[in-house]
């Protein structure tokens, strides 16, 4: 039996009268309900995009909530460093210790939770010998670790000033000091790229969402950066120095939203869904609340510590609730195949009218 694309196209059979007298012939092969067999009948159903032998079209990542919590702490940890090293160029020395500190406690809880992500602690050392530019889990590799020897030498150097210089350092300590003002100047230089490494790697994936996202994710990362880092300072340092950080949370705040509004209206709309519905699109609404009466609270109420404790809170869990929301939204646009395949269709359909025909992706007609 042969099949044309016109099969869809035949009208339907009319109804057959029975013979007064005789049975029903039995059923051909090819044949549905009794036919004579003069007629083609589709064998085949109607597609629905609900599995591919049982199996999604996208393999999903392997990627569990670990890696969530080291994109939130990597968010922390890299603007930390930026707050700190301008502390220090203009002189604020709680906000520059906090800050430091700060910044050297979110980067080990990241490292530990890509520890529990990648199983054993040799692999993360694994990653370290190679160099590939074009491989974002590569380059964040170094990221990772340029940044914590930076804040690393910087925040000890803070710790030793706090127990009144009793580490026993001996005379190491004056070249501490003497390398502590550079090291925190380094870590300010990759404390930007710590904090939108990953969405460069969410992104390289074939995650549906992540990918279509590309183009605009890292600025939605950048700014969610600065308004946790920003309200981790808040909630540390006394207001008569948190100038800066009120300033930096209320930047963020504004840049996280502008950027994710952007990123979704240049995004394909049904690649957007997963980033609106169930778990995902909770954590995002209720990042967007957060954010703002953070923001508000920075911009009006921040000379004043309850206010600045709360509002630094919220802005907080609003950074941690973004990159949830994103991460969980990924991981669902893998689970349905539509959301593979319409976009495809979608952007074949787009090119071959645009003329483009002769490529390896559209043929012609």
């Amino acid at each position: 039996m042969t099949h044309s694309e016109f099969d869809g196209l035949r009208p339907p059979e009319p109804p057959r009268r029975r013979r007064r007298g005789k049975k029903p012939p039995k059923n051909r092969p090819g044949q549905a309900g009794g036919g004579d067999g003069s007629r083609e009948i589709l064998m085949v159903p109607e597609p629905e995009f609900t599995s591919y032998y049982g199996h999604p079209v996208v393999k999903p990542p392997p990627w569990e909530w670990p890696v969530a919590a080291y994109l939130f702490l990597g968010g922390v940890a890299g603007g930390s460093g930026v707050l700190a090293a301008g502390a220090q160029l203009t002189g604020r020395r709680k906000l520059r210790r906090n800050a430091r500190l700060g910044a050297l406690t979110a980067v080990g809880f990241g490292a530990i939770a890509l520890v529990v992500d990648l199983g054993r602690p040799e692999r993360f050392i694994n990653m370290m010998r190679v160099f590939k530019v074009t491989s974002p889990m590569s380059m964040g590799s170094w990221i990772l670790s340029a940044y914590s020897g930076g804040i690393g030498v910087a925040a000890v150097a803070e710790v030793d000033r706090l127990t009144g210089e009793r580490l026993p350092f001996g005379p190491l300590r004056k070249v501490l000091h003497l390398v502590e003002g550079p090291a925190g100047l380094e870590a300010a230089l990759f404390g930007p790229p710590l904090a939108v490494y990953t969405a460069v790697l969410l992104s390289d994936t074939a995650t549906p969402t992540w990918n279509d996202a590309h183009r605009d994710l890292p600025f939605v990362f950048i700014s969610s950066a600065s308004l946790a880092s920003g309200g981790l300072a808040m909630v540390t340092t006394p207001t008569s120095e948190t100038g800066p950080a009120r300033a930096f949370a209320v930047a963020g705040v504004v840049g996280d939203i502008v950027a994710m509004k952007y990123m979704e209206s240049r995004m394909d709309p049904l690649l957007v869904e997963p980033l609106h519905h169930g778990t995902p699109g909770k954590l995002l609404r209720w990042s967007e609340r957060l954010a703002i009466a953070g923001g508000l609270g920075a911009l009006l109420g921040g000379r004043y510590r309850p206010i600045a404790v709360v509002s630094g809170l919220s802005l907080m869990t609003a950074s941690a609730f973004t990159r949830f929301g994103v991460f969980e939204a990924g991981l669902e646009s893998t689970k349905d195949p539509k959301y593979v395949i319409e976009p495809q269709k979608r952007r074949l359909a787009a090119r071959r009218a645009a003329g483009i025909t002769g490529d390896s992706i559209t043929t012609a007609d």
